[in-house]
């Protein structure tokens, strides 16, 4: 089959690889579509911190972000799988360890991630090998591109969760990139005030365009009901603290490139709750549940859909002008390069 494969930083090639075989618990999907993000362009640079430390190493396949068709199951699956349209967990923790048996196998130490740790292959090619135990569902009324929307959906969905927010309260955003997007929209279906911060620009402007004018290039005056920082700014977590109101919480989901610092008496004086936000286990029911009402359609944040072939283009930052500022590509290994 053919899969997209970096072999080094700033070089990657279409390559024909063994397909799949779906071991014990496991099936194959063929992939509908797959959404590129930072972290595969960070792949592709060589900044990616799991290169440094041992947890990922050339050649990786990427993709994270996926949805497609289950066609093969492996010993102890339900044949009922067969045929299914399903996205999945990126995170595959062991399932005998503490914390997987606890509930955070997000967190397992031993844990693979799909496309990003410890070599489990991931969705940018024909076909892709998932543990049944990881797999959710996709309704009929979710598409491809609303599929592949639903890993990034339930990261926002879970930062939403925990910046516990009431109705008509405000909540402000830092970084209006596809994460803080997609969490503004998840809080404003709930009927929460939404303020986006972000550099002047075409982000903002796209960001307007969907209904958020209440934007902001600099830090407001006034203070926040929650903030969430979903940007990759060194200063952002800081800056989020500022801004919380006393006694109210700030949720970290963004990763700079460099160490970002907190004045822990800023949170301490303000008895401020600062909680990190990994991975979308736990949110992808929620967010399937979340397109498939209608109350939540991320599709406008697609700016195109391309073939594996023009997948080191994207991952490069060479986007097309007729593209626009949306802030998404997703990639359809089906579409002939």
């Amino acid at each position: 089959m053919r899969a997209f494969v970096i072999t080094g930083p700033g070089r990657a090639e279409v390559q024909d690889v063994e397909p799949p075989v779906p071991g014990p618990g496991e099936v194959v999907v063929e992939v509908e579509r797959a959404g590129v993000c930072g972290t595969d362009m960070e792949f592709y640079s060589g900044a990616m911190a799991y290169l440094r430390t041992g947890e990922a190493r050339y050649p990786v396949r990427i993709g994270h972000e996926w949805c497609g068709v289950v066609r093969e199951a492996g010993d102890g699956v339900d044949p009922a799988w067969l045929g299914r349209r399903v996205t999945g967990d990126t995170m595959l923790g062991c399932g005998r360890c503490a914390r997987c048996l606890g509930g955070r196998q997000h967190l397992c130490a031993g844990r693979y991630e799909i496309g990003v740790r410890n070599g489990w292959p991931g969705a940018l090619a024909e076909r892709l090998p998932v543990p049944v135990r990881a797999l959710q569902p996709l309704p009929a009324t979710v598409d491809p591109a609303l599929g592949a929307l639903v890993e990034p959906g339930g990261n926002a969905l879970r930062a939403v969760d925990a910046a516990a927010l009431d109705q008509g309260e405000r909540l402000l955003i830092i970084g209006p990139g596809t994460i803080g997007l997609l969490a503004a929209m998840t809080a404003a279906a709930r009927g929460v005030e939404v303020h986006l911060l972000g550099l002047a620009g075409p982000a903002l402007e796209f960001a307007r365009s969907l209904g958020f004018t209440r934007t902001w290039t600099s830090r407001p005056e006034r203070a926040f009901d929650a903030v969430i920082d979903a940007s990759n700014g060194s200063g952002s977590p800081a800056l989020a603290v500022q801004a919380v109101e006393p006694g109210r919480r700030v949720v970290l989901i963004g990763l700079s490139a460099g160490p970002s610092r907190i004045d822990t008496r800023d949170l301490v004086l303000r008895d401020v709750t600062a909680t990190g936000i990994l991975s979308a286990s736990g949110g992808l029911a929620g967010a399937t549940g979340l397109y498939a009402s209608g109350l939540v359609d991320p599709r406008p944040l697609v700016a195109a859909t391309v073939p594996l072939e023009e997948a080191g283009l994207v991952l490069a930052g060479r986007r097309r002008p007729e593209w626009g500022s949306a802030p998404k590509i997703h990639v359809d290994p089906r579409l002939p390069g």
